[in-house]
């Protein structure tokens, strides 16, 4: 079982390129799907998903595109992960909606959840700005391109 689904890895691949043209305008969908090897319709769904969490804007028209909302610097890789797949948990009674009976005194839950913490803490301090600046300049040029 994967922690981070698929579709969560291809957000964050959409964003860290963002991030990386951060201040050079807006993106079209089709040029970030290209250059991120992702559907296009695909990558139409997670740009929407972001835009509508508030961590890219939109252009409208044909040089219009998706830029994000803030400075990279600034956008946690967590407030991605959570845009499109909601609470990143290890176990459902750590989402506190009294799922577990046993939860209140339960040894387990309290080590997987000081495990949580840790997790959203990494995941919180981590963002699109220090991915964007750790990326291979020379992978912009040997990505494969998509056929159309």
């Amino acid at each position: 079982m994967d922690i981070l689904r698929r579709n969560t890895d291809y957000a964050l691949r959409l964003a860290v390129n963002l991030a990386g043209r951060y201040g050079d305008g807006s993106v079209s969908t089709r040029a970030l799907s290209d250059e991120e090897d992702v559907s296009y319709q695909l990558a139409c769904k997670l740009m929407q998903r972001l835009h509508k969490e508030g961590l890219v804007e939109s252009d409208m028209g044909p040089k219009g595109g998706f830029r994000l909302a803030r400075p990279p610097q600034e956008v946690p890789i967590l407030a991605v992960i959570e845009a499109i797949q909601g609470p990143l948990r290890l176990n459902r009674c750590l989402l506190g909606d009294g799922a577990c009976q046993r939860q209140d005194g339960c040894p387990i839950r309290a080590r997987i959840g000081r495990l949580q913490e840790q997790m959203d803490q990494y995941l919180g301090a981590v963002t699109l700005g220090e991915l964007a600046q750790s990326r291979r300049p020379a992978q912009n040029s040997t990505r494969r391109r998509r056929r159309k």
